[in-house]
């Protein structure tokens, strides 16, 4: 990665962690628009990187409820609606 992307990652997951400490949700929107002001590609890169760290633990949480279910002989969590076609 560039430094861009690397500042943007490193600041992404300072907000992931920031946000659990002071239970905002909203702390990424806020963040956000703090660097739009500064640097768009600041911004971009950050968002960037947020969703991929978010979609991350989406998807790692989801196959760890699966693994769970099946290991332990229970059901498994609700799936995503495969109808979509998505991206």
């Amino acid at each position: 990665m560039g430094v861009v992307e690397d500042m943007g990652d490193a600041l992404a997951r300072d907000v992931i962690a920031a946000m659990e400490e002071l239970d905002d949700h909203r702390l990424p929107d806020k963040v956000s628009k703090v660097l739009l002001d500064a640097s768009p590609t600041m911004q971009e890169a950050f968002l960037t990187a947020y969703r991929v760290r978010v979609a991350e633990m989406r998807g790692r949480k989801f196959l760890d409820a699966l693994l769970k279910a099946k290991r332990e002989g229970t059901a498994p969590p609700p799936g995503p609606n495969m109808q979509s076609s998505g991206h």
